[in-house]
């Protein structure tokens, strides 16, 4: 009896530390993050667009957190932006920080690429733009029309990459998924930087 008493105390201990090791220390750290002050939260039609980055797994090949130059100076090189801060992904629930860089990082992609015909355009195909592109068309969230109606968006697809006849125009996953790719843009000054010296080896 008293032996599994003290089995069951350990445990609890055990429960009891990793409790706060792992989730309230990590809570207490994060609430205290400065929200920087130009930060907007995403608009409804942004947060759709996020659920459709999401759905069709274009984090398992990008990554949104540019590293710090002292351990990753090419980040800055590729042109990137600064680094990532806690405080930049406030309204990211959940966060897409991503751990594959199969394609470039997008933290700041509404500020490199900022024009939505651009968008959607490397969306529908994206070797349209860039040759040699390795990264997958998304032709299913667009429609090949005879004549587009009033209030469509038409993506003007040059040849070779755009049907011979007819139009392509933008569904509204498209049009969320090239606004959630707008909004990413991390340009304003950061409320606190991480340290930029090298881990001693």
């Amino acid at each position: 009896m008293k032996r599994a008493l003290a089995i069951m105390i350990g445990a609890a201990l055990i429960l009891l530390l990793a409790t706060l090791t792992l989730v309230v220390m990590p809570y207490l750290q994060m609430s205290a993050e400065q929200v920087p002050a130009d930060l907007e939260p995403y608009t409804e039609q942004q947060q759709r667009g996020r659920q459709v980055y999401i759905a069709n797994g274009c984090v398992y090949c990008h990554s949104q957190q540019p590293r710090d130059p002292g351990f990753a100076p090419g980040d800055k090189d590729r042109g990137w932006g600064r680094p990532s801060v806690p405080g930049d992904y406030a309204y990211d629930q959940p966060h897409l920080l991503g751990t594959m860089r199969t394609g470039p990082d997008l933290f700041n992609i509404g500020a490199r690429q900022p024009s939505i015909d651009w968008q959607l355009m490397h969306l529908y195909n994206p070797r349209a733009i860039i040759k040699g592109s390795i990264m997958p068309s998304y032709p299913f969230l667009f429609r090949h029309v005879d004549e587009p109606e009033e209030g469509d968006k038409v993506v003007n697809v040059p040849p070779p990459y755009g049907p011979e006849s007819g139009k392509i125009v933008a569904t509204d996953d498209a049009l969320a998924l090239a606004e959630y790719m707008l909004a990413l843009d991390h340009t304003y000054p950061a409320p606190t930087l991480p340290k930029t010296d090298k881990p001693e080896e």
